[in-house]
């Protein structure tokens, strides 16, 4: 199981009179990564590189630098630190001081790897999308155990006959939190997993 940043975070260094600045989020999809790299990225450095990593899917970018020595290298700092669901940009103002490919290696993974060193983390835990019914008088019990189950409700939808709740639920708990809600709606919870 790997971790994600829970906030956002920042980290700045000179190399060789070079300035680098860090940025890094907990992203959900490509893009949010997208929409966070614009957010952040400055049209007056000399390059904005990036790279983020959510679930299987993966991409970096260079952005005039030679290729393979700042996308890829703040790819392998995500990965490296095991973390998922991540994006990270590092924005560079050219000092007057080639760094070589080499250089720019150690500077962009260095300045993504030490910035998400200092982020705060915290678990992923996998989930799943579930919904099912309950009458009016059974929904205040059914909420409370929901809660206690560290499951989360996304949508009420509420009708003649009482309730349709949408849930995020941890998969850990899932077929528990299945017989809970059997017991509370004698059987007529109508649940399902999407």
């Amino acid at each position: 199981m790997s971790d994600t940043l829970s906030a956002p975070c920042t980290y700045e260094e000179d190399v060789k009179k070079s300035r680098f600045a860090a940025y890094a989020a907990p992203v959900a999809s490509v893009s949010e990564a997208m929409d966070f790299f614009a957010k952040h990225s400055d049209p007056a450095a000399t390059h904005n590189c990036w790279a983020y990593r959510i679930g299987q899917a993966y991409r970096f970018n260079d952005d005039g630098e030679p290729g393979g020595t700042a996308g890829r290298p703040i790819l392998q700092a995500i990965e490296g630190q095991d973390l998922d669901r991540v994006a990270v940009l590092v924005v560079r103002w050219f000092g007057g001081i080639k760094l070589g490919a080499g250089g720019l290696v150690r500077a962009y993974s260095g300045c993504a790897a030490q910035c998400l060193r200092l982020g705060p983390r915290t678990p992923i835990i996998a989930t799943s999308t579930v919904t099912c019914r309950c009458n009016y008088a059974e929904l205040p019990l059914m909420k409370a155990r929901i809660s206690q189950a560290g499951a989360a409700i996304d949508a009420e939808h509420f009708d003649g006959e009482g309730a349709m709740l949408t849930l995020t639920v941890p998969c850990a708990v899932l077929n528990e939190l299945e017989r809970t809600i059997a017991d509370i709606t004698r059987g007529r919870s109508e649940w399902q997993v999407m």
